[in-house]
């Protein structure tokens, strides 16, 4: 088992790494507050892991919200299905909330246990790459709007992250790449040994090596909680952990949540980032090349969307939250391992660059 420390003080949490963790109760029940448990989970994961974890729970008063599976649930209308069971079933301040799910689960059960009862504690069990190497790790939680990804959320970290592994075993193929781009992501933005063994090891990985997933998965949250303890609000450093995600949600937004997945988005977003990078001349041509082989060598999209337009992409990132004082902000890079926060780029740079990947003028 690998573990490592998130550190934020008198929040600080652990995080785990390895296969069959759910089946270890001991690591990880000590983190429950009280007797109160709700488990919050979705209509997929539940028929696969939800009695499992229940087994483990002992004598504690455990309650379930199953929660429809998908991006274009993440709403404020399913989030009362939380807030409902909690208050149908009295939990008071000391219950904990168990996210078991992806990032949507992860995002919500944090964002409902940051609200009930003006906060109460919660564990993180991602069932899925992204949710283990990025959503579950670093305390952002909420749900989208029409109009916006994550737009309605708060701060708030978890008690414990449980990233087991075996749950990646039902992970479907598709949802496995999506999670790989934000493993590759750590790569670009911060830490170039990274990205040379991830080129070196892709195809391993894409096969599922526990040995190689669990390394990735580890270095990731090392990535990650490093970042998150130095800026734990996003008040700076931690908006690099953003990279193509600007262009991303301007992404999802336009095709629906859910029609493009969170990290294929992210990594056509990438793309489009490190191509603006190259045309600035911050990011040489190798790099942008390298970096597009290994998304695409992880079965990832490596262009936006063909019915999209130059307009409607620059309003939609117009929307995005690193949006400051009407400058918009883009997550950039200088070199492999090296990413900046922007305002530089002029639209009309911007404009070109989407042009060139393909979006309709």
């Amino acid at each position: 088992m690998k573990n490592l420390e998130l550190d934020l003080g008198e929040r600080s949490y652990p995080i785990f790494i390895a296969r069959d963790l759910i089946g270890e109760p001991d690591l990880w029940t000590k983190y429950i507050a009280g007797k109160q448990v709700c488990i919050v989970t979705n209509d997929t994961i539940a028929p696969l892991y939800l009695e499992k974890l229940k087994a483990q729970l002992g004598d504690k008063s455990v309650c379930e919200v199953i929660l429809p599976d998908g991006e274009a649930y993440k709403t404020l209308t399913t989030l009362e299905q939380i807030f409902d069971t909690l208050l149908a079933k009295n939990h008071n301040r000391g219950t904990t909330l168990i996210a078991l799910g992806g990032g949507v689960v992860g995002d919500m059960c944090g964002f409902a246990a940051a609200c009930y009862q003006r906060g109460v504690q919660f564990i993180q069990i991602p069932s899925t790459l992204l949710s283990m190497v990025d959503s579950s790790v670093g305390g952002k939680t909420g749900v989208n709007h029409p109009m916006g990804k994550n737009m309605i959320g708060a701060f708030h970290q978890p008690n414990c992250v449980l990233a087991d592994l075996s749950l990646l075993d039902t992970l479907p193929e598709r949802e496995y790449s999506a999670g790989m781009a934000e493993v590759i992501k750590y790569g670009l933005i911060c830490d170039a040994p990274f990205f040379e063994w991830l080129e070196s090891n892709i195809a391993g990985l894409m096969s599922r090596n526990t040995d190689l997933l669990e390394e990735a998965v580890y270095r990731s949250c090392v990535n990650k909680a490093e970042v998150v303890a130095e800026d734990e609000r996003e008040g700076g450093r931690r908006a690099i952990l953003n990279l193509g995600h600007t262009f991303g949600h301007a992404i999802e937004t336009a095709e629906g949540y859910g029609n493009w997945l969170h990290g294929e988005a992210v990594s056509a977003g990438m793309v489009l980032a490190m191509a603006l990078s190259l045309e600035l001349g911050w990011l040489g041509a190798d790099i942008y090349e390298r970096g597009k082989k290994l998304l695409e060598l992880a079965g990832l999209p490596i262009s936006p969307p063909e019915n999209m337009d130059v307009d409607q992409f620059l309003q939609l990132m117009g929307r995005d939250k690193k949006v400051l004082d009407g400058r918009l902000r883009l997550v950039l890079l200088k070199g492999l391992g090296e990413a900046v926060v922007s305002s530089e780029a002029p639209e009309a740079t911007i404009a070109k660059v989407l042009r060139a990947a393909g979006v309709r003028a």
